[in-house]
């Protein structure tokens, strides 16, 4: 496959791309996005989709789901960003990644397409994606928004349920920098007589995405999240949410005979996520002695769930290999941070990765002891190092931190 890294490295710098640069990759239209869809026929078409958005956890939600869809012997897309380790994690079927004959082939086909109507990187690989799950013939696509909703590309699909995991502060730059601004825009995902389901625990938000779901006539679900939750191989206990809300989605589909899928079949594939779709970085566990840990939280709300688990862990000296991208609230992040860990510190290796100087500057500023680091393995070396057989290393910040270390 000759080329394939030549097609990657053209996605990748032809354009900008949120995940890299930032709010210079956001466009704040769907008409690029519709534009390819009809050229290629409306592919989303050809199949059932479910669509999910939120700050915090809606990778986690489509990863259940699509888990559970397989356990009842559905053909399933699955549609995610960003991805770890490779470009073609983001779309997948059945828990295996599209060939890279086809993103070779998919580029090539459409490159005269792309740079006529100056494609961003992600309306791209949602154009891709689409016809990859019509090609296979799947019978269900679970897909994953990249940033907001009412404007995100994946918001042209009419899907049988969408979902909303949480809201809570990140991407402010975008979508706004209250809790109410950003719950508007996560809630332009809600279609006409299409039934939601909020995962939200905010009395005031919830009362905001019952007014949007009034205003296209859509059913709208709470989850109780005091209401128990099926038991999932996802380690975390912020799975829970996760786990509740892909329950209610799946249970409210069978009620409506959209799918025929028993309730053994959706805790069978809650248990078998990690197999059946092949997801990571969620609270994963690496190695036993000493214990490490990798988790993709990066904002506010992440950390404070990530670290709550933490503190049940047994452990004598704790180590965090961090880094972070700029557009991300540092202070508010370190004041929910040990006093008492080590910090192993390193700039991910993208345009947005934070200098670590800058970063190192934030965490003595709060009184955090700090190395720094070249790149996130020197740092995560240097973590292992140090930590004795009965220690706590964890990796975290940043999606791209844990992609490094996977």
């Amino acid at each position: 496959m000759s080329n394939y890294p030549q097609t990657l490295e053209w996605l990748f710098s032809q354009l900008p791309m949120y995940q890299r640069t930032g709010k210079s990759a956001y466009k704040a239209d769907l008409q690029n996005t519709i534009d390819l869809d009809n050229h290629l026929g409306n592919p989303h078409m050809s199949y059932k989709t479910i669509h999910v958005a939120g700050t915090n956890g809606k990778g986690s939600t489509c990863h259940l789901i699509a888990s559970a869809l397989q356990e009842a012997g559905y053909k399933v897309g699955l549609y995610t960003s960003p991805h770890l380790k490779d470009f073609r994690e983001r779309i997948k079927v059945n828990g295996e990644m599209c060939e890279k004959t086809f993103v070779v082939d998919f580029v090539k086909q459409h490159k005269e397409f792309f740079l006529n109507h100056q494609l961003s990187f992600f309306e791209m690989t949602l154009g891709m994606a689409f016809q990859y799950f019509k090609e296979q013939k799947v019978d269900i696509a679970v897909i994953e928004t990249g940033l907001g909703g009412r404007l995100d590309s994946t918001n042209i699909i009419q899907p049988m349920i969408t979902a909303i995991t949480n809201i809570a502060k990140d991407h402010t730059a975008i979508l706004g920098n209250t809790f109410t601004k950003i719950a508007t825009e996560k809630a332009g995902i809600i279609k006409e007589r299409t039934p939601i389901v909020i995962g939200e625990q905010k009395g005031f938000l919830k009362s905001r995405f019952r007014e949007s779901a009034g205003n296209k006539n859509a059913l709208i679900h709470l989850i109780d999240h005091r209401s128990k939750s099926l038991p999932t191989d996802l380690k975390g206990t912020y799975q829970k949410a996760n786990t509740r809300l892909a329950q209610k989605v799946l249970h409210l589909l069978r009620e409506s005979n959209e799918i025929t899928i028993t309730s053994k079949e959706i805790a069978s594939g809650f248990l078998n996520v990690v197999r059946n779709t092949g997801l990571r970085g969620r609270y994963e566990v690496i190695n036993e002695k000493p214990k490490t840990i990798l988790d993709t939280a990066h904002n506010v709300a992440g950390i404070t769930q990530l670290l709550k688990q933490v503190l049940k862990e047994p452990y004598e000296n704790l180590h965090v290999v961090m880094g972070m991208v700029s557009d991300k609230d540092v202070n508010k992040v370190l004041q929910l941070l040990s006093k008492q860990a080590t910090y192993y510190l390193a700039r991910p290796d993208i345009p947005r990765g934070m200098p670590v100087k800058e970063l190192s500057n934030y965490f003595t500023q709060n009184k955090l002891t700090n190395k720094t680091f070249k790149t996130v393995n020197q740092a995560f070396d240097g973590a292992c190092l140090q930590a004795t057989k009965n220690d706590l290393i964890l990796v975290t910040g940043s999606t791209f931190v844990v992609a490094e270390i996977i």
